[in-house]
């Protein structure tokens, strides 16, 4: 049987991928901008809670391709660090570099990156005997609220650190997210 700290214990470490990606677009925006920024953090709630849910009712379908999901993270993590390097070494104003940070296909694409860890674990729950429906569905809530408040957190850091890195922050957001696809990649080699 999972206990309930060990289901917290799982949702704060799932949720340390929302963290340091949230700290990237932070770093990206330099200010609040409330809806964006909302919409990001329980996107990445909701996909998180929501892939753990999707891995333990679709583990026949799922279990044998987990190896191309862990592969899709990576090549969406370096195209969205490509991207954000990109515009962050383009001159242009910020208020536009903001709406492009929190573009809703960035937050989704983000999301999806990011929750790839969430489906094995709902796999992983299937394979476990003890573990059932109403576990897996507190379980799924408690890992989509670790996300989303860890969201908040890494967007709240990453804006209060640009003010005081003198670079362009939204290349140090896209060099993060690389280096992010980069640790998921060495760890589903290893």
């Amino acid at each position: 049987m999972v206990s309930l700290l060990e289901i917290w214990l799982l949702g704060f470490a799932l949720a340390m991928d929302c963290f340091s990606v949230s700290i990237a677009q932070g770093l990206s925006a330099k200010r609040i901008i409330w809806h964006p920024m909302t919409m990001q953090a329980l996107s990445f709630g909701i996909f998180q809670g929501g892939m753990t849910l999707l891995g333990y009712i679709g583990t026949s379908l799922f279990s044998k391709n987990l190896q191309h999901l862990e592969f899709l993270a990576v090549l969406l993590l370096f195209y969205l660090g490509v991207k954000m390097i990109w515009e962050g070494i383009k001159d242009k104003e910020e208020e536009t570099a903001d709406l492009k940070t929190f573009h809703p296909l960035n937050i989704i694409t983000l999301s999806v990156a990011t929750s790839i860890d969430a489906l094995a674990v709902g796999i992983s729950f299937a394979c476990l005997q003890s573990v059932t429906l109403p576990t897996i569905l507190q379980a799924s809530c408690i890992i989509g609220l670790c996300s989303t408040l860890f969201s908040i957190a890494g967007l709240g850091i990453g804006i209060k650190a640009s003010r005081h890195i003198n670079i362009r922050s939204e290349v140090l957001g896209g060099i993060i997210l690389i280096c992010i696809g980069l640790k998921i990649l060495i760890e589903h080699l290893i």
